[in-house]
């Protein structure tokens, strides 16, 4: 899975999921800090369709954090202020980039995750459609 759509799941998921990787590679690993959970804001670059000329619609406050793990550097981002999320995202991106064996045990949970959130968006956009106001029009 590419670390995109990990990372995806990982923050639309349940917070649980992030949580339990993270624990994992904890008992079995030194990770070391390199920048603390913080926060900032980030420029939105935008490609305007018409032109196909790029501009900043504004800024996103986001949290970031970066550990190490056996020398190989995890990054951790998401929007808003979600220290926990990003120290753990981190990790497991951290774990990832080390290539540890844990997380070739990660691909059932991730893959159960992203059904569960499909199904979950399924069931609003079904709760959406049903308000949903079907007009009929004449032709003269």
């Amino acid at each position: 899975m590419i670390r995109k759509k990990r990372t995806e799941l990982l923050i639309k998921g349940s917070a649980e999921v992030s949580k339990e990787f993270a624990q994992e590679i904890l008992k079995m690993y030194q990770v070391k800090i390199i920048e603390e959970p913080n926060n900032s804001l980030v420029m939105v670059k935008v490609r305007e369709s018409a032109q196909q000329s790029l501009f900043y619609l504004g800024e996103v406050f986001i949290t970031e954090c970066k550990v190490m793990i056996d020398g190989y550097l995890g990054i951790g981002m998401a929007k808003g202020h979600e220290l926990d999320l990003v120290y753990n995202l981190a990790i497991i991106d951290a774990a990832y980039n080390a290539d540890l064996p844990e997380t070739k045990e990660w691909m059932d949970v991730l893959l159960l995750e992203e059904r569960r959130i499909k199904d979950e968006c399924e069931g609003l956009n079904n709760k959406v459609l049903k308000t949903k106001v079907h007009f009929e029009t004449m032709d003269l």
